[in-house]
């Protein structure tokens, strides 16, 4: 090899390597990472929402992972719409049924108040004061009352989110028979109190009641009266029609749930053995 192709190839080595060096610079050379704009895109999360089959699971239908199984199915269905959408999530308010009858992750309440005049029984806002108010602290789960006591009647209600009480309630055939203690303007006539224990029609409509009875130890004008009805309405018309004025209307037992130990404007759960006998009205 001669000293000059000795030199051509020092250059030529020379030259690659600062060629190697320039590709080294760019590689190693700091750029500015692309941004990414993905997450500026996506919907926030509303922590009030929460996965159609962890709502499904909440509420003791089944697992997660069989709720899954029924979402898919068809079995689940919300605000009247069948989802088969894995992971749609569920807004508060919303109707969930599980083969047609409605869920709720909640845990089950019982609260049973003694209710004094001057409360309406609602959950409406600027109603004055309502019922809610005195249960405000008993539960952290949505109860509602059933049935309902007038703003000047006093007496036994019972709040819950567990539709099937409500349904026992509300069931035309069946219910749950309350008794109230009513008192009148005037002594009742036996010969009414007769007709209140027959039944009789207002306006073709057939007016009738589990039992009644003039309360024992007192006055003609007090009177014991069982109906299943879940308003008391059906007490106004009866003495509606027949002239007398009610002065006082106390609910004083839910089948076989009573006053005991619940001073008025007070509250309590349901036992676990009141449950159960409740359930097996």
């Amino acid at each position: 090899m001669t000293k000059q192709q000795g030199g051509q190839r020092k250059g030529k080595a020379s030259a690659g390597g600062s060629k190697k060096g320039f590709k080294k610079n760019v590689t190693q050379g700091k750029e500015t990472p692309k941004r990414d704009n993905s997450q500026l895109h996506k919907k926030p999360t509303n922590p009030n929402e929460i996965r159609l089959n962890k709502y499904v699971a909440n509420s003791g239908v089944c697992s997660r992972r069989e709720a899954d199984v029924h979402i898919a199915t068809g079995l689940v269905s919300v605000n009247g719409k069948v989802v088969t959408e894995m992971g749609f999530k569920v807004k508060p308010g919303d109707e969930v049924r599980y083969d047609g009858a409605r869920i709720n992750p909640e845990k089950k309440a019982y609260v049973l108040l003694n209710k004094p005049k001057g409360f309406a029984t609602t959950t409406s806002e600027g109603k004055g004061r309502t019922v809610m108010d005195l249960v405000a602290n008993a539960s952290t789960s949505r109860i509602k009352p059933i049935g309902r006591l007038g703003r000047n009647s006093k007496g036994l209600l019972l709040f819950t989110n567990d539709d099937i009480i409500v349904d026992k309630f509300t069931n035309s055939k069946n219910g749950v028979a309350r008794l109230f203690h009513i008192e009148l303007n005037k002594n009742l006539k036996l010969e009414d109190l007769k007709k209140i224990q027959n039944g009789f029609k207002v306006e073709g409509k057939l007016i009738a009641v589990e039992e009644a009875s003039y309360v024992d130890g007192a006055s003609k004008r007090e009177i014991g009266l069982k109906i299943k009805n879940t308003g008391n309405t059906i007490i106004r018309t009866i003495f509606d029609y027949l002239k007398y004025e009610i002065e006082n209307l106390d609910c004083v037992a839910i089948g076989h749930l009573t006053k005991k130990d619940i001073p008025r404007g007070s509250w309590k759960h349901l036992t676990e053995q009141e449950l159960n006998t409740l359930k097996m009205l």
